[in-house]
Protein backbone atom coordinates (compact mmCIF):
# COMPACT_ATOMS: atom_id res chain seq x y z
CA UNK A 1 0.00 0.00 0.00
CA UNK A 2 2.82 2.39 0.83
CA UNK A 3 4.34 1.81 -2.59
CA UNK A 4 1.02 2.58 -4.26
CA UNK A 5 0.67 5.83 -2.29
CA UNK A 6 4.13 7.00 -3.30
CA UNK A 7 3.43 6.11 -6.88
CA UNK A 8 0.20 8.14 -6.84
CA UNK A 9 1.99 11.21 -5.50
CA UNK A 10 4.51 10.89 -8.30
CA UNK A 11 1.89 10.57 -11.03
CA UNK A 12 -0.46 13.35 -9.87
CA UNK A 13 1.81 16.33 -10.80
CA UNK A 14 2.27 14.85 -14.25
CA UNK A 15 -1.48 14.53 -14.66
CA UNK A 16 -2.01 18.17 -13.60
CA UNK A 17 0.71 19.30 -15.99
CA UNK A 18 -0.94 17.43 -18.83
CA UNK A 19 -4.31 19.03 -18.01
CA UNK A 20 -2.71 22.49 -17.89
CA UNK A 21 -1.05 21.92 -21.24
CA UNK A 22 -4.46 21.12 -22.69
CA UNK A 23 -6.01 24.41 -21.49
CA UNK A 24 -6.68 27.04 -24.14
CA UNK A 25 -5.39 30.53 -23.33
CA UNK A 26 -7.09 33.53 -24.92
CA UNK A 27 -5.42 36.94 -24.68
CA UNK A 28 -7.46 40.14 -24.97
CA UNK A 29 -7.00 43.84 -24.23
CA UNK A 30 -8.87 47.13 -24.38
CA UNK A 31 -11.47 49.23 -22.65
CA UNK A 32 -11.34 50.02 -18.94
CA UNK A 33 -15.07 50.86 -18.96
CA UNK A 34 -16.29 47.21 -18.89
CA UNK A 35 -13.19 45.80 -17.16
CA UNK A 36 -14.98 45.10 -13.82
CA UNK A 37 -17.63 42.91 -15.42
CA UNK A 38 -15.22 41.35 -17.92
CA UNK A 39 -12.93 40.20 -15.12
CA UNK A 40 -15.92 38.75 -13.28
CA UNK A 41 -17.13 37.00 -16.42
CA UNK A 42 -13.74 35.53 -17.29
CA UNK A 43 -13.38 34.21 -13.74
CA UNK A 44 -16.86 32.65 -13.76
CA UNK A 45 -16.29 31.15 -17.20
CA UNK A 46 -12.98 29.64 -16.04
CA UNK A 47 -14.79 28.02 -13.11
CA UNK A 48 -17.43 26.53 -15.41
CA UNK A 49 -14.92 25.70 -18.17
CA UNK A 50 -11.49 24.98 -16.62
CA UNK A 51 -10.08 24.26 -20.07
CA UNK A 52 -10.36 27.95 -21.07
CA UNK A 53 -8.29 30.79 -19.62
CA UNK A 54 -9.09 34.34 -20.81
CA UNK A 55 -6.50 36.98 -19.88
CA UNK A 56 -7.63 40.61 -20.18
CA UNK A 57 -5.53 43.77 -19.97
CA UNK A 58 -7.55 46.96 -19.31
CA UNK A 59 -5.32 49.36 -21.28
CA UNK A 60 -8.00 51.59 -22.83
CA UNK A 61 -10.01 51.28 -26.04
CA UNK A 62 -7.25 52.82 -28.15
CA UNK A 63 -4.77 50.24 -26.93
CA UNK A 64 -7.23 47.42 -27.54
CA UNK A 65 -7.86 48.50 -31.13
CA UNK A 66 -4.11 48.92 -31.70
CA UNK A 67 -3.23 45.48 -30.36
CA UNK A 68 -6.03 43.85 -32.35
CA UNK A 69 -4.78 45.60 -35.49
CA UNK A 70 -1.22 44.45 -34.80
CA UNK A 71 -2.40 40.90 -34.14
CA UNK A 72 -0.90 40.69 -30.65
CA UNK A 73 -4.23 39.72 -28.99
CA UNK A 74 -6.96 37.27 -29.87
CA UNK A 75 -9.64 39.93 -29.52
CA UNK A 76 -9.97 43.56 -28.49
CA UNK A 77 -12.50 45.58 -26.53
CA UNK A 78 -13.65 49.15 -27.03
CA UNK A 79 -16.27 51.69 -25.99
CA UNK A 80 -15.81 53.33 -29.39
CA UNK A 81 -16.84 51.41 -32.50
CA UNK A 82 -14.00 50.97 -34.99
CA UNK A 83 -14.26 53.32 -37.96
CA UNK A 84 -14.41 52.22 -41.60
CA UNK A 85 -10.87 53.55 -41.94
CA UNK A 86 -9.65 51.38 -39.06
CA UNK A 87 -11.33 48.20 -40.31
CA UNK A 88 -10.14 48.98 -43.84
CA UNK A 89 -6.56 49.26 -42.61
CA UNK A 90 -6.84 45.81 -41.08
CA UNK A 91 -8.08 44.37 -44.36
CA UNK A 92 -5.19 45.98 -46.25
CA UNK A 93 -2.76 44.31 -43.84
CA UNK A 94 -4.33 40.92 -44.45
CA UNK A 95 -6.17 40.84 -41.12
CA UNK A 96 -9.76 39.53 -40.95
CA UNK A 97 -12.53 42.08 -40.53
CA UNK A 98 -13.48 42.53 -36.87
CA UNK A 99 -17.05 41.91 -35.78
CA UNK A 100 -18.54 44.19 -33.12
CA UNK A 101 -20.23 42.29 -30.30
CA UNK A 102 -22.08 44.56 -27.85
CA UNK A 103 -21.69 43.11 -24.35
CA UNK A 104 -23.30 45.48 -21.81
CA UNK A 105 -24.42 49.08 -21.48
CA UNK A 106 -23.13 51.62 -19.02
CA UNK A 107 -22.94 55.27 -18.03
CA UNK A 108 -20.18 57.86 -18.05
CA UNK A 109 -20.70 60.08 -15.02
CA UNK A 110 -19.46 63.50 -13.91
CA UNK A 111 -17.66 62.78 -10.65
CA UNK A 112 -16.66 65.72 -8.46
CA UNK A 113 -14.93 66.68 -5.22
CA UNK A 114 -16.27 69.95 -3.77
CA UNK A 115 -15.45 70.28 -0.06
CA UNK A 116 -18.50 71.19 1.99
CA UNK A 117 -21.03 70.35 -0.75
CA UNK A 118 -23.08 67.31 0.20
CA UNK A 119 -26.26 67.92 -1.82
CA UNK A 120 -26.39 66.07 -5.17
CA UNK A 121 -25.15 68.35 -7.93
CA UNK A 122 -27.23 69.00 -11.04
CA UNK A 123 -25.50 69.88 -14.31
CA UNK A 124 -26.93 71.12 -17.59
CA UNK A 125 -25.33 70.35 -20.97
CA UNK A 126 -24.35 74.03 -21.24
CA UNK A 127 -22.56 73.93 -17.90
CA UNK A 128 -20.73 70.67 -18.69
CA UNK A 129 -19.52 71.91 -22.08
CA UNK A 130 -18.53 75.25 -20.56
CA UNK A 131 -16.51 73.56 -17.80
CA UNK A 132 -14.56 71.32 -20.16
CA UNK A 133 -14.04 74.11 -22.71
CA UNK A 134 -12.59 76.24 -19.92
CA UNK A 135 -15.28 78.92 -20.27
CA UNK A 136 -17.01 78.13 -16.96
CA UNK A 137 -14.15 78.60 -14.54
CA UNK A 138 -15.71 78.79 -11.04
CA UNK A 139 -18.21 76.68 -9.14
CA UNK A 140 -20.15 79.86 -8.40
CA UNK A 141 -20.78 80.48 -12.12
CA UNK A 142 -24.49 81.22 -12.83
CA UNK A 143 -24.62 78.29 -15.30
CA UNK A 144 -24.02 75.95 -12.37
CA UNK A 145 -25.74 77.86 -9.57
CA UNK A 146 -28.91 78.33 -11.60
CA UNK A 147 -29.52 74.56 -11.66
CA UNK A 148 -28.65 74.13 -7.97
CA UNK A 149 -30.75 76.55 -5.89
CA UNK A 150 -29.98 76.35 -2.20
CA UNK A 151 -26.62 74.64 -2.70
CA UNK A 152 -23.72 76.65 -1.25
CA UNK A 153 -21.31 76.40 -4.17
CA UNK A 154 -17.89 77.97 -3.45
CA UNK A 155 -16.33 80.83 -5.36
CA UNK A 156 -13.41 78.55 -6.21
CA UNK A 157 -11.68 77.67 -9.46
CA UNK A 158 -12.88 74.45 -11.09
CA UNK A 159 -10.11 71.87 -11.48
CA UNK A 160 -10.88 69.81 -14.59
CA UNK A 161 -9.63 66.21 -14.86
CA UNK A 162 -9.67 64.13 -18.05
CA UNK A 163 -8.11 60.98 -19.49
CA UNK A 164 -4.58 61.28 -20.87
CA UNK A 165 -4.64 57.98 -22.78
CA UNK A 166 -6.64 56.90 -25.81
CA UNK A 167 -9.95 56.04 -24.22
CA UNK A 168 -13.36 54.85 -25.32
CA UNK A 169 -14.72 56.59 -22.24
CA UNK A 170 -13.33 59.83 -23.63
CA UNK A 171 -14.96 59.06 -26.97
CA UNK A 172 -18.36 58.56 -25.33
CA UNK A 173 -18.02 61.77 -23.33
CA UNK A 174 -16.78 63.87 -26.26
CA UNK A 175 -19.44 62.33 -28.52
CA UNK A 176 -22.02 63.57 -26.04
CA UNK A 177 -20.43 67.03 -25.86
CA UNK A 178 -20.34 67.25 -29.66
CA UNK A 179 -24.10 66.63 -29.74
CA UNK A 180 -24.99 69.23 -27.10
CA UNK A 181 -22.44 71.98 -27.88
CA UNK A 182 -21.72 73.47 -31.30
CA UNK A 183 -18.59 75.10 -29.85
CA UNK A 184 -17.28 71.77 -28.61
CA UNK A 185 -18.04 70.09 -31.93
CA UNK A 186 -16.19 72.75 -33.95
CA UNK A 187 -13.26 73.32 -31.58
CA UNK A 188 -12.58 69.85 -30.16
CA UNK A 189 -14.82 67.14 -31.64
CA UNK A 190 -15.38 63.52 -30.67
CA UNK A 191 -12.58 60.98 -30.44
CA UNK A 192 -10.79 58.61 -28.10
CA UNK A 193 -7.98 61.17 -27.88
CA UNK A 194 -8.62 64.90 -28.25
CA UNK A 195 -6.75 68.13 -27.61
CA UNK A 196 -8.30 69.12 -24.29
CA UNK A 197 -8.82 72.90 -23.92
CA UNK A 198 -8.17 72.76 -20.19
CA UNK A 199 -7.47 70.47 -17.25
CA UNK A 200 -5.17 67.79 -15.88
CA UNK A 201 -4.74 64.41 -17.54
CA UNK A 202 -4.60 61.02 -15.81
CA UNK A 203 -4.15 57.54 -17.22
CA UNK A 204 -7.07 55.14 -16.97
CA UNK A 205 -10.35 55.48 -15.13
CA UNK A 206 -8.69 54.64 -11.83
CA UNK A 207 -6.15 57.41 -12.47
CA UNK A 208 -8.90 59.96 -13.14
CA UNK A 209 -10.84 58.91 -10.05
CA UNK A 210 -7.70 59.03 -7.92
CA UNK A 211 -6.84 62.53 -9.12
CA UNK A 212 -10.37 63.76 -8.41
CA UNK A 213 -10.24 62.33 -4.89
CA UNK A 214 -6.98 64.13 -4.07
CA UNK A 215 -7.84 67.45 -5.80
CA UNK A 216 -10.34 69.76 -4.04
CA UNK A 217 -12.91 71.50 -6.29
CA UNK A 218 -12.26 69.05 -9.13
CA UNK A 219 -14.52 67.37 -11.66
CA UNK A 220 -13.90 64.64 -14.19
CA UNK A 221 -15.63 61.85 -16.08
CA UNK A 222 -15.48 58.15 -15.25
CA UNK A 223 -17.61 55.06 -15.58
CA UNK A 224 -20.42 54.70 -13.06
CA UNK A 225 -18.76 51.64 -11.50
CA UNK A 226 -15.62 53.56 -10.57
CA UNK A 227 -17.56 56.41 -8.96
CA UNK A 228 -19.75 54.04 -6.93
CA UNK A 229 -16.89 51.73 -5.98
CA UNK A 230 -14.75 54.65 -4.78
CA UNK A 231 -17.64 56.34 -2.91
CA UNK A 232 -17.41 59.47 -5.04
CA UNK A 233 -20.20 61.97 -5.65
CA UNK A 234 -21.55 62.22 -9.19
CA UNK A 235 -23.98 64.59 -10.83
CA UNK A 236 -27.48 64.28 -12.22
CA UNK A 237 -27.45 65.45 -15.84
CA UNK A 238 -30.22 67.28 -17.70
CA UNK A 239 -31.40 65.27 -20.69
CA UNK A 240 -33.09 66.14 -23.98
CA UNK A 241 -36.51 66.09 -22.31
CA UNK A 242 -35.34 68.71 -19.81
CA UNK A 243 -35.23 66.35 -16.81
CA UNK A 244 -32.27 65.94 -14.47
CA UNK A 245 -31.55 62.20 -14.47
CA UNK A 246 -29.43 60.15 -12.09
CA UNK A 247 -27.17 57.62 -13.86
CA UNK A 248 -28.20 54.02 -13.13
CA UNK A 249 -28.73 50.77 -14.99
CA UNK A 250 -32.42 51.72 -15.28
CA UNK A 251 -31.81 55.10 -16.91
CA UNK A 252 -29.13 53.62 -19.19
CA UNK A 253 -31.63 50.98 -20.33
CA UNK A 254 -34.13 53.78 -20.98
CA UNK A 255 -31.58 55.51 -23.23
CA UNK A 256 -31.10 52.32 -25.25
CA UNK A 257 -34.84 51.77 -25.54
CA UNK A 258 -35.38 55.33 -26.77
CA UNK A 259 -32.56 55.24 -29.33
CA UNK A 260 -32.79 54.31 -32.97
CA UNK A 261 -32.90 50.65 -33.99
CA UNK A 262 -29.66 48.72 -33.65
CA UNK A 263 -27.84 48.56 -37.03
CA UNK A 264 -26.69 45.21 -38.41
CA UNK A 265 -23.03 45.91 -37.58
CA UNK A 266 -23.93 47.05 -34.02
CA UNK A 267 -21.99 50.32 -34.34
CA UNK A 268 -24.38 52.78 -32.71
CA UNK A 269 -24.26 55.78 -30.39
CA UNK A 270 -26.93 56.22 -27.69
CA UNK A 271 -25.59 59.45 -26.18
CA UNK A 272 -28.11 62.27 -25.77
CA UNK A 273 -30.99 59.88 -26.40
CA UNK A 274 -34.58 61.14 -26.30
CA UNK A 275 -37.01 60.15 -23.56
CA UNK A 276 -37.81 61.53 -20.13
CA UNK A 277 -36.01 58.73 -18.22
CA UNK A 278 -32.92 58.50 -20.45
CA UNK A 279 -29.52 59.23 -18.92
CA UNK A 280 -27.79 61.24 -21.67
CA UNK A 281 -24.21 59.92 -21.38
CA UNK A 282 -24.99 56.25 -21.93
CA UNK A 283 -23.25 53.77 -24.19
CA UNK A 284 -22.89 50.22 -25.38
CA UNK A 285 -19.43 48.68 -25.14
CA UNK A 286 -18.09 46.10 -27.60
CA UNK A 287 -15.83 43.11 -27.91
CA UNK A 288 -13.99 43.22 -31.23
CA UNK A 289 -13.78 39.64 -32.49
CA UNK A 290 -11.96 38.65 -35.71
CA UNK A 291 -14.43 37.31 -38.28
CA UNK A 292 -11.97 34.51 -39.06
CA UNK A 293 -10.07 32.60 -36.35
CA UNK A 294 -7.67 30.10 -37.89
CA UNK A 295 -6.83 28.25 -34.68
CA UNK A 296 -9.78 25.82 -34.18
CA UNK A 297 -9.25 25.57 -30.40
CA UNK A 298 -9.24 29.36 -29.98
CA UNK A 299 -12.33 29.68 -32.17
CA UNK A 300 -14.18 27.08 -30.09
CA UNK A 301 -13.18 28.83 -26.85
CA UNK A 302 -14.19 32.32 -28.01
CA UNK A 303 -17.48 31.19 -29.59
CA UNK A 304 -18.30 29.26 -26.43
CA UNK A 305 -17.64 32.27 -24.24
CA UNK A 306 -19.76 34.59 -26.39
CA UNK A 307 -22.73 32.24 -26.14
CA UNK A 308 -22.28 31.99 -22.35
CA UNK A 309 -21.95 35.76 -22.01
CA UNK A 310 -25.25 36.36 -23.79
CA UNK A 311 -27.13 33.65 -21.87
CA UNK A 312 -25.62 33.55 -18.38
CA UNK A 313 -23.29 36.53 -18.05
CA UNK A 314 -25.95 39.22 -18.39
CA UNK A 315 -27.27 38.48 -14.89
CA UNK A 316 -24.11 40.00 -13.38
CA UNK A 317 -24.73 43.46 -14.87
CA UNK A 318 -26.88 45.20 -12.31
CA UNK A 319 -24.67 44.34 -9.34
CA UNK A 320 -21.75 46.15 -10.98
CA UNK A 321 -23.66 49.20 -12.21
CA UNK A 322 -24.09 48.06 -15.83
CA UNK A 323 -27.28 47.50 -17.78
CA UNK A 324 -27.90 44.17 -19.54
CA UNK A 325 -28.42 44.07 -23.28
CA UNK A 326 -32.03 44.39 -24.43
CA UNK A 327 -33.53 41.01 -25.38
CA UNK A 328 -33.93 42.06 -29.00
CA UNK A 329 -30.23 42.93 -29.18
CA UNK A 330 -29.25 39.62 -27.55
CA UNK A 331 -31.18 37.71 -30.20
CA UNK A 332 -29.47 39.68 -32.95
CA UNK A 333 -26.01 39.23 -31.46
CA UNK A 334 -26.52 35.47 -31.12
CA UNK A 335 -27.03 35.27 -34.87
CA UNK A 336 -23.75 37.10 -35.49
CA UNK A 337 -21.77 34.42 -33.64
CA UNK A 338 -22.30 32.12 -36.64
CA UNK A 339 -20.42 34.65 -38.80
CA UNK A 340 -17.12 33.77 -37.11
CA UNK A 341 -15.33 31.43 -39.49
Amino acid sequence: MKKLAVMSLTVLPALFATAAMGAETINAAGATFPAPIYQKWFGEYKTAHPEVQINYQAIGSGGGIRQLTEGTVDFGASDQPMSDEQTGAMAKNGKPKPLHFPTVMGAVVLSYNIPGVTAPLKLTPEAIAGIFLGDVKKWSDPKIKGANPGVNLPDKDIEVVHRSDGSGTSFVFTDYLSKVSADWKSKVGANASVSWPTGLGARGSDGVEGLIKQTPNSIGYVELFYAVNNHMAFADVKNVAGKFVTPSFTTVSAAAAASKEMPDDFRVSITNAPGGESYPISTFTWMLIPSEIKDPAKKTAIVGFLGWMLKDGQKDCEGLGFAPLPKAVVAKVQKQISMIK
